[in-house]
């Protein structure tokens, strides 16, 4: 099992920066990728970055590029995700999820921590 904890939610005015951390415990000798996803109110969730246990490949939403940068600690048990230049629209509950194996749904999640952008 694995378990995943977010931090660094909280309230931001519009052009304004967060830092959310997400540190996993557990059987994390591996995987594949942790990321961030995110769903705000009325909406489905969706993705929004992702980083590979080896730190060389990234991903992002298009709606996030530029903006947002994922990082993952040296221990490989860390990944943060800088999000700079916030607007309204990214209000959400970010969640930060873990993948074992390539190709395959995500497997672990986060509780969640609420990000609200006031305009």
């Amino acid at each position: 099992q694995v378990q995943l904890v977010e931090s660094g939610g909280g309230l931001v005015q519009a052009g304004g920066s967060l830092r959310l951390s997400c540190v996993a415990s557990g059987r994390t000798l591996y995987y594949n990728r942790m990321g961030w996803f995110r769903q705000a109110p009325g909406k489905e969730r969706e993705f929004v970055s992702a980083v590979t246990w080896s730190g060389s490949s990234t991903a992002y939403a298009d709606s996030v590029k530029g903006r947002f940068t994922i990082s993952g600690g040296n221990a490989k048990t860390t990944v943060y995700l800088q999000m700079n230049s916030l607007k309204p629209e990214d209000t959400a509950v970010y969640y930060c999820a873990l993948q074992l194996a390539a190709a395959r749904p995500w497997d672990y999640w986060g509780q969640g921590t609420q990000v609200t952008v006031s305009s």
